[in-house]
């Protein structure tokens, strides 16, 4: 028995004893960095829906496909001129200063959360909406960045699971404070008069727990070898010939050049697309069930974080018992399938239960899904790539094709959701718009996975012209 034990613990935590500094230390700037996404994101949602309104939130998802711009063209001068550690470095310090900032406005009587007359003119929801938008692109995206810039493909099969299950342990403790927290705002007599007070606490603390992610990064590049912070060689090779030969400096659209240029970045890009299309919709019914149900700012938060906490639980118990195993046992090819297809049994699950409890669970499973499995699967694939691709093409994708997909989303939601409660009417669309979209998702999921093989299995580094490849020996794209 005891035996049998150790060998089930070794399977889902024992880690190459050269890796294991390296994994705790990123499982831990993870867990930091998902702790105070976690609590940002669900205040972004309910301090505009008291500051702008509910209505205005499709409105909101896609302005802020426009407001990315701007940072996305200073993102790429920076990767041009900073390692990938002192990338991320700079994003969490921005984040958690200017998070500060808007904590303390939070409870401004003139622009915060204690003015009750909302409209689209409430100039502070918008920025602190897009400003929360930011945190995907340039914190959680960049992390993945630097994550496949120091992994192999074996490593990040055999340790992204660990790595996930980290910030789930993150998400896991932040979510389940705010939640205690608002829960108890919204149980006394006059739950109002706390609302200030929890909204500040909560986004400060966020904020002042991704002003740890910088030690993080500190430790890893002072204690891990060098040699262990290679990662993909092949790629790895390329990246130092081009910085001596000086054509590390690509500009601000080289990550769109090649994301036109290369149909695996292309593949990339549809899987982020399409879960992010049918999450938006899910999500809108789900804010409009948490309206209705909830009389006060502090109610409606405290039922969003549950939710999340919920979420974050499921997502820990497939990182720990799913993840892993899947990863190594079936491998890249055969894990992106099984992104769409259990996406689709919980979508149909839906469509034959629209229930209040229904959307919760399809809500959380599907979030669940995408943090536990999808995002570690699906960042793998960045690994034998360039530098352009691993940073600039990727915040490409995960500005504007999560933007994008969430104005698509959004155009459903305008076009067939009115009212708080789920209509009866929106199966019939619902389903019309739900199948084309997993067909396609699947399609794409299935020559992604074809195209990784082929270069893992040649050394390739996709990205890198044939001209230039011939110099270093790494194979083409």
């Amino acid at each position: 028995m005891i035996a049998w034990v150790r060998s089930v613990f070794a399977q889902l935590f024992e880690v190459r004893q050269e890796e294991r500094v390296k994994v705790v230390l990123l499982a831990l700037t993870f867990g930091l960095i998902i702790a105070g996404y976690a609590a940002a994101k669900e205040l972004k949602d309910t301090v505009f829906m008291a500051i702008v309104g509910r209505d205005y939130i499709p409105l909101a998802r896609t302005l802020a496909l426009f407001a990315m711009i701007p940072p996305i063209y200073l993102y790429a001068k920076i990767v041009d001129r900073l390692r990938p550690y002192h990338v991320l470095t700079a994003c969490s310090l921005f984040f958690g200063l200017i998070g500060l900032i808007f904590a303390y406005y939070i409870g401004d009587p003139g622009i915060g959360i204690t003015n009750t007359d909302t409209g689209p003119n409430r100039l502070f929801g918008w920025l602190l909406y897009f400003f929360v938008e930011g945190y995907t692109p340039f914190l959680v995206s960049v992390f993945w960045a630097v994550a496949n810039s120091v992994n192999n493909p074996m490593a990040a099969r055999e340790n992204y699971g660990l790595i996930v299950s980290g910030s789930k342990v993150g998400g896991l403790l932040s979510s389940g404070l705010a939640w205690w927290l608002f829960s108890w705002a919204s149980s006394l007599a006059d739950p109002s008069a706390y609302d200030v007070f929890t909204h500040q606490a909560v986004f400060a603390i966020s904020s002042l727990i991704i002003l740890l992610v910088p030690v993080c990064i500190h430790l890893l590049v002072k204690h891990v070898p060098k040699k262990q912070l290679h990662g993909y060689e092949a790629a790895y090779q390329v990246e130092k010939q081009r910085r001596k030969a000086g054509e590390a400096r690509t500009g601000f659209f080289a990550g769109l050049k090649v994301f036109l240029k290369y149909p695996y970045v292309l593949g990339i890009f549809g899987m982020v697309f399409f879960f992010e299309v049918i999450t938006t919709v899910v999500s809108f019914l789900r804010l409009g069930e948490a309206g209705a149900n909830a009389t006060s700012v502090s109610r409606v938060t405290s039922y969003l974080f549950k939710t999340i906490f919920i979420m974050h639980v499921v997502t820990l118990l497939i990182s720990v018992l799913g993840t892993r195993p899947l990863f190594k046992l079936l491998g890249e090819r055969v894990c992106l399938l099984l992104i769409p297809t259990a996406s689709a049994v919980v979508l149909v699950y839906f469509m034959f239960n629209m229930t209040p409890g229904a959307l919760i669970l399809t809500y959380t499973t599907l979030k669940a899904i995408n943090f536990a499995f999808s995002w570690p699967v699906r960042e793998s694939l960045y690994i034998p790539t360039v530098k352009d691709i691993r940073f600039k093409a990727k915040s490409w994708i995960d500005v504007f094709g999560t933007k994008f997909a969430k104005t698509t989303g959004s155009a459903f939601n305008y076009t067939f959701i009115t009212g708080a409660m789920i209509p009866a009417t929106l199966l019939p669309p619902l389903v019309g718009f739900v199948v084309p979209v997993m067909l396609l998702w699947t399609g794409t999921a299935y020559l992604l996975g074809i195209r990784y093989d082929r270069a893992v299995r040649n050394n390739e580094v996709i990205g890198y012209d044939e001209a230039a490849a011939s110099d270093t020996g790494a194979g083409a794209s």
